[in-house]
């Protein structure tokens, strides 16, 4: 992925304790999503075997594969991000959970067109707030290689704001997405539909379209 900088408020995570960072955005939309987690998440196989494995793509601070974690027992959670940084606080959320259920965060540049071949696949993929900060090849790049990493049957969440058939539906989403593009033509906000159809050409199909709060939109897809 090129180095990208963002507006601050774009992308904000705060000195906590020790190695932990604090996102305030994270603290907000965790219930949210686990929720929606919750009900669409795998189950064991009940025959005794390995609990369904689940990826989180850029999983930031640690906040929510924590919180995803404990609302999900029954899955193996596997947070990645690039940022060193970032890596070290969610291994320190992870410590400091108490959870069994998560693995050491992996650095994975997932817009990369080729992700690591001893990556395995995972019965569910999560992606939160990270389109529109990304240009849409590297948009693409990350679908396809979500795609290429879940087992079949699995599903992928994208989580985020969007554009709707191609349109701003707020004034806070206009003011974001100007702010973004000002910043780095590169970015900004993608149109639900384009990535829809990005979804669907990696070989997945579309399950449903979850409107959820502050304007944001939940995509699930399934190969």
């Amino acid at each position: 992925m090129a180095v990208r900088t963002v507006p601050g408020e774009a992308s904000v995570a705060l000195p906590e304790a020790g190695e932990k960072l604090f996102a305030p955005s994270a603290a907000r939309n965790l219930e949210p999503i686990a929720d929606l987690l919750a009900l669409i998440a795998p189950q064991p196989d009940g025959a005794g075997g390995p609990r369904p494995r689940a990826l989180e793509i850029a999983s930031g601070t640690g906040q929510h594969i924590v919180g995803f974690a404990r609302r999900c027992p029954q899955l193996e959670w596997h947070p990645t991000d690039v940022d060193p940084a970032r890596l070290a606080s969610i291994n320190a959320y992870s410590a400091d959970s108490g959870c069994n259920n998560i693995a050491p965060a992996r650095q994975l540049d997932a817009t990369e067109e080729r992700w690591p071949e001893d990556l395995a696949a995972f019965d569910l993929v999560i992606l939160c707030n990270l389109l529109h900060l990304i240009s849409t090849p590297e948009a693409k790049a990350l679908i396809r290689g979500a795609a290429d990493h879940l087992a079949p049957g699995g599903r992928f969440v994208i989580y985020g704001p969007f554009m709707r058939a191609g349109e701003l539906i707020s004034d806070g989403d206009r003011a974001f997405h100007a702010k973004l593009s000002s910043h780095d033509p590169e970015v900004g906000y993608k149109d639900d539909f384009d990535v829809m159809d990005w979804l669907q050409a990696s070989g997945l199909e579309m399950v449903e379209v979850i409107e959820m709060p502050a304007n944001n939109l939940a995509l699930v897809a399934r190969r």
